[in-house]
């Protein structure tokens, strides 16, 4: 300290600290007054960066006023470096802390934005979020003095034990960035699994896979069995389908009514039930002689997996209200048993049964008898 503190000086640092808190506030009005504005805008990404410096502003405001009166104040070069260097570090943290919600911001933006999924892919979200404010730490610490020379070592000597205590967990997370990576699974997708579970991704994590089944409950699967189970992706590679309905018809039917009448139904419910796709033609596929009818295929397009259930509802009820109105049977299987004996049934016999005859037996003589 150069000289001793007189009033002037306390005076001139709380006009400083004053004016900082002061600036701060007019800032957070001034971000408010943005971010109203901001959400009336298709682009989420104005929404992300406001969102931000909601609290960078702010306090970069009241960081900027406390240094103005530490400088004010006649303070020896030791203690000025060391309140300008915490207040450069300090600044760096907020930054930094800003800049890791604007980048995951923007990630999960696009994230969104190809899946249409509001959960997205987290694990991107996650990792872009710790490297930005790995990187942060790292600046401010080297701001106040700290050497990250020896840090890093340690970090890269500790790793590889880190490493070894958490191999399901990095498995995990390496079969996840793969996962998606590949795009084989993308969040909003419906997938079935060969261990029986099927439902839409909601998200892919660091370490599991959230699959929303369609009784609304939710299915937690690892992501290294995701990335080792066998898969069908319904939605890849689009998301329209075509499913398959089984009937039959009697043999007396005449099958090129029967065709007609099939086709006229399939058109009225690929045109009026919401989820089908209007665009598809329908195909009746003749395929087998049963025992008691015709079977044939009837192939339907749906918009996406869940709209199939709704399409064979409506489709089954209309063609068979359909075949009763051209009358076109669809027979019930039936079978006929005949019982035959080989030779004649004998006559009733109306004698007692006959019952077997009886003797008394001496009992057995003692083996060890004596006379």
């Amino acid at each position: 300290m150069n000289r001793d503190l007189v009033l002037h000086d306390w005076l001139v640092a709380g006009i400083a600290l004053a004016a900082g808190a002061l600036a701060g506030l007019l800032l957070r009005a001034l971000v408010r007054w943005l971010a109203k504005h901001a959400l009336k805008t298709r682009w989420s990404g104005d929404d992300i960066v406001v969102d931000a410096l909601r609290t960078l502003a702010p306090w970069a405001a009241v960081i900027a006023g406390a240094a103005v009166a530490a400088s004010t104040l006649p303070l020896s070069a030791r203690v000025s470096g060391y309140v300008n260097q915490s207040l450069t570090a300090l600044l760096v943290l907020l930054a930094t802390v800003s800049a890791a919600r604007v980048v995951a911001g923007f990630v999960q933006a696009m994230a969104q934005s190809r899946t249409g999924v509001a959960g997205s892919a987290t694990i991107f979200v996650n990792i872009t979020r710790v490297v930005v404010l790995a990187m942060g730490l790292l600046v401010a610490l080297e701001t106040v003095g700290v050497s990250i020379a020896p840090l890093l070592t340690a970090l890269g000597v500790g790793g590889l034990a880190v490493a070894l205590a958490l191999q399901d967990t990095l498995a995990n997370l390496f079969a996840g960035v793969h996962i998606l990576a590949s795009k084989t699974v993308q969040p909003g997708d419906y997938i079935r699994l060969t261990s029986g579970e099927e439902g839409y991704v909601v998200d892919i994590n660091w370490r599991n896979t959230v699959v929303r089944n369609l009784s609304n409950n939710l299915v937690i699967i690892p992501n290294g069995r995701l990335a080792r189970t066998n898969m069908t992706n319904f939605t890849q590679p689009e998301q329209q389908l075509s499913i398959l309905v089984q009937v039959g018809v009697g043999y007396e039917s005449d099958l090129e009514h029967v065709e007609k009448v099939t086709l006229d139904v399939v058109d009225s419910v690929m045109a009026d039930i919401n989820g089908a796709v209007p665009d598809h033609e329908g195909a009746v596929r003749f395929h087998t002689f049963a025992d008691s009818r015709i079977g044939f295929t009837v192939i339907l397009g749906v918009g996406e997996f869940s709209d199939q259930y709704r399409i064979k509802h409506e489709f089954i009820k209309r063609l068979h209200r359909r075949f009763r109105a051209e009358g076109i049977s669809i027979p019930a299987p039936t079978r006929t048993v005949d019982l035959q004996q080989s030779g004649p049934r004998p006559a009733f016999d109306a004698s007692p049964p006959a019952v077997p005859h009886q003797r008394d037996t001496p009992p057995p003589m003692p083996a060890n008898s004596g006379r």
